[in-house]
């Protein structure tokens, strides 16, 4: 019952993240009418929404029947937070469920919803509206990076590739934490501009160059000092990833670091379930996506050219994989 049920939680979280439950509640707790009064939703709606999500620890209750947030939704569902993910469960029902309703599709026919957000003519849209959302996923693993590569200390100007900049999180990151950091960011036209706004809005045009393009077609450049490469491999299949993670090694420097950020499994296929869930996501949405281990991704640096592929820890489902070009 808990698994035929397990559609409702994401959901419930979507419909308090679009009625304002969790920003009204930031101040503390609140009763069922002040709730009511605050969000502007009804009374009929609030009692069934938060007396589930009380039940399921996403919100709490007192002594005197209010119900506050819970620690976790406290930080990571509360709109402004430093790691909100709450960009992330408002597009449940309008990108990610509509896709997985045609599994048993996708499983007898091995072929994507949609098309396939890997390509460019689908996925541009989608990640167009979808990447702004995800920012907080990699920001914690950017800033690991920088800290792992004393960038603060460095007193040479260090060149960064962002190679599939979305939202433009690890450029911008690396470009925060150290004022001698350049970057180059590459993605499709149609979601580019993202990452010039942010840049933008956060004052650093003048330390950022861009690329718009196919990455299996753009012209990189060459002598970075760092290439990122976060959560794009899975969308493009094991033959493409090689071919990406050769073209990033051709990118970089002598003594240059690879960073690759992925949804990692364990090499028998036997967990995590978040990265095995999300292996199915790349089958229902993608033409060759899938999820890899350390092992796999490791092997695959290794004959690109790179060397001491390892893991550093890092904020979220999975390490970060740093390599170096052989100085």
């Amino acid at each position: 019952m808990q698994m035929a049920w397990g559609f409702a939680a994401p959901l419930m979280l979507e419909a308090g993240i679009r009625n304002g439950v969790f920003e009204a509640l930031d101040g503390g707790p609140k009763t069922l009418e002040e709730l009511t009064r605050i969000t502007g939703a009804s009374s009929r709606g609030l009692r069934a929404l938060v007396n589930a999500l009380a039940g399921l620890g996403i919100l709490t209750r007192d002594a005197d029947h209010r119900v506050g947030l819970a620690p976790d939704a406290a930080t990571f569902l509360v709109k402004g937070k430093p790691v909100y993910f709450g960009g992330f469960i408002r597009h449940t029902s309008t990108q990610l469920i509509p896709a997985w309703m045609k599994l048993s599709d996708v499983v007898r026919t091995g072929r994507p919803a949609n098309g396939g957000v890997n390509n460019q003519e689908v996925g541009a849209q989608f990640f167009h509206e979808f990447v702004n959302d995800i920012f907080p996923m990699s920001h914690g693993p950017a800033q690991a990076l920088a800290k792992e590569l004393k960038l603060d200390e460095r007193k040479q100007p260090a060149s960064v590739l962002d190679i599939g900049a979305g939202s433009g999180v690890w450029g911008i990151t690396l470009a925060e934490s150290a004022p001698l950091v350049k970057v180059t960011a590459v993605d499709w036209p149609g979601v580019i501009d993202i990452t010039r706004a942010n840049v933008e809005s956060r004052g650093l045009t003048d330390r950022f160059s861009f690329i718009p393009g196919d990455l299996a077609t753009a012209d990189f450049g060459s002598g970075y000092d760092i290439a990122a490469i976060g959560h794009i491999l899975h969308s493009e299949g094991e033959q493409k990833s090689r071919a990406l993670l050769r073209k990033t090694f051709e990118a970089l420097a002598p003594g240059g670091t690879i960073a690759v950020q992925e949804f990692l499994v364990e090499p028998d296929r036997s967990g995590p379930p978040v990265s095995l869930i999300f292996a199915v996501n790349m089958l229902v949405n993608t033409d060759q996506g899938d999820t890899w281990s350390f092992e796999e991704i490791a092997g695959w640096l290794r004959e690109a050219g790179f060397e001491n592929p390892r893991q550093l820890d890092s904020p979220g489902p999975s390490p970060l994989i740093l390599a170096n070009r052989p100085a």
